[in-house]
């Protein structure tokens, strides 16, 4: 399997995407997936470096980045700009992924050798599958999309953290696993009201007649099983997969010590679905 590292400027705002390619070595080109990471995720957490290289030995080209204001700088592993993240919104997010789509477009990314550009898919995990989606849906590029424990709808703050939000100007919220207290400011809020009409995945959904898997936990505590039946009602072209027993990290935490039944059954599902929907419409 090869393996290389991406750097990228930017050029505003000092942002940086981080970010991984894995691939097997094959004379074929392959289909692309793109793994998104979720709100206080980062490409390296727990099971996003072990996925990619599974998916990789199952056939694909698997590009993992860091939105790049995630809150994670050079460490690659610590929320260590939390200035940034406190200004990530999913305008930037989306910004970042047709950042990456475009140099992928232009064969501007590590191994693009190895890459089939007219079989692209996105895999988002949590706020991941939210970004995934809303991308999708505004770039016909996207040939299918995998939801991991995905949200259903954007704004996902208490009306306690933005009423203090807009009263202060900003707000933090916990990370149970650092410690740390993470701020919000009010940008965050005001690109939600901006945006209220194409960040509504629910009331968009039907019109989205591409390739749709959502894999969901049956014990997920952080976004309820709720969340994705509302998703596979809404959506036109759906298959809902319960992992049962699953929670949101499939049983997996950081720093990772092994994989799961549930992430493999994840993994698992993932790949069929794809091979299946690239075999049946080739050019996704």
């Amino acid at each position: 399997m090869e393996h290389r590292t991406f750097t990228w400027d930017l050029g505003k705002e000092n942002r940086i995407i981080r970010g991984d390619v894995y691939a097997a070595t094959t004379k074929s080109p392959l289909p692309v997936v793109i793994l998104c990471h979720g709100f206080k995720g980062f490409k390296n957490w727990g099971f996003f470096p072990h996925a990619a290289k599974v998916m990789a030995d199952q056939g694909f080209a698997v590009i993992t980045f860091n939105f790049s204001m995630n809150g994670v700088g050079e460490s690659l592993e610590e929320f260590d700009e939390l200035d940034k993240f406190a200004r990530n919104t999913y305008s930037r997010e989306q910004e970042d992924l047709a950042y990456l789509l475009d140099r992928l477009l232009k064969g501007d990314v590590p191994l693009h050798e190895a890459m089939d550009i007219d079989k692209i898919a996105l895999v988002g995990h949590s706020r991941g599958g939210g970004n995934s989606l809303i991308f999708a849906m505004d770039h016909p590029e996207i040939g299918a999309v995998v939801l991991w424990n995905s949200i259903a709808r954007v704004d996902l703050f208490s009306d306690e953290l933005k009423r203090e939000i807009r009263e202060k100007g900003v707000a933090t919220i916990l990370n149970a696993r650092t410690g740390q207290a993470m701020p919000i400011y009010r940008e965050v809020l005001d690109d939600l009201e901006r945006n209220r009409e194409r960040f509504d995945i629910l009331n968009r959904l039907p019109s989205f007649e591409r390739p749709l898997l959502i894999l969901h936990g049956s014990d997920d505590r952080s976004v309820p099983l709720a969340a994705a039946k509302q998703l596979s009602s809404a959506a036109a072209n759906a298959r809902l997969v319960i992992i049962e027993g699953a929670d949101h990290t499939f049983g997996c935490v950081h720093p990772f010590r092994g994989t799961t039944p549930y992430l493999d059954q994840a993994l698992d599902e993932t790949a069929r679905f794809l091979h299946h929907t690239w075999i049946d419409t080739p050019h996704g």
